[in-house]
C-alpha cells in the first residue's frame, strides 16, 4: 500500500530565492524537524544519483545517519528524492510554480510505500502524522524565504 501526502503553500519571494534556499541543503535543519545535518556526499552537485546523507533525530534524543538519493532536478521548478521511512521506501520532492514574477506556490508531495512493521500503523494515521510534520515544513520554508534568512549565515 502506498499513502501519498501534498502541502501547498504560496511563498512571497521568486521561484529562484525559494529554488536557492530549498538546494542549500546544510539549511535544512532549520525547517526539517527530524534532520539535525544535512549534506551532499562528498560535496557533489545536487543533481540526479547525488546521495545526501543526512544525521537525523530518533527516539530518547538519539541521532542516527541516514541517506537519501537525489531522483530529479529540473532547475528551478522540481527537485525530487528518495530513501527510507522507517522500514518504508519513501519518495518526496518539492514543487514550485512562479505567480506574477514576486511569488511562488510550492508544493511539497510525499509517497511512502507501507512495508515491514510500518504495515501494523493503520494508513490513515501514518498519513495524517506524515501531513502535519509536512505542514510544519513548509511553514517553516515560507517563514525563512519571506524573512531573508536564505542567504548563507
Amino acid at each position: 500500500m502506498t499513502i501519498r501526502t501534498e502541502s501547498r503553500i504560496t511563498i512571497a519571494d521568486s521561484v529562484d530565492a525559494v529554488w536557492a534556499y530549498m538546494c542549500d541543503v546544510g539549511r535544512w535543519p532549520e525547517w526539517a524537524p527530524t534532520v539535525l545535518e544535512c549534506r551532499v556526499r562528498d560535496g557533489a552537485p545536487l543533481r540526479p544519483g547525488a546521495r545526501l546523507d543526512q544525521r537525523a533525530k530518533a527516539v530518547f534524543g538519539l541521532s542516527r545517519g541516514r541517506s537519501q538519493q537525489v531522483t530529479a532536478v529540473e532547475a528551478p521548478h522540481r527537485v525530487a528524492f528518495a530513501g527510507p521511512m522507517g522500514t518504508s521506501a519513501a519518495r518526496w520532492g518539492m514543487d514550485l510554480t512562479p505567480v506574477d514574477g514576486a511569488q511562488t506556490d510550492a508544493t511539497m508531495w510525499i509517497e511512502v510505500d507501507l512495508m515491514g512493521i510500518m504495515r501494523a500503523i493503520p494508513a490513515r494515521s501514518l498519513q495524517a502524522r506524515i501531513q502535519r510534520v509536512s505542514n510544519i515544513e513548509m511553514t517553516a520554508i515560507k517563514a525563512a524565504v519571506e524573512s531573508g534568512t536564505r542567504a548563507a549565515s
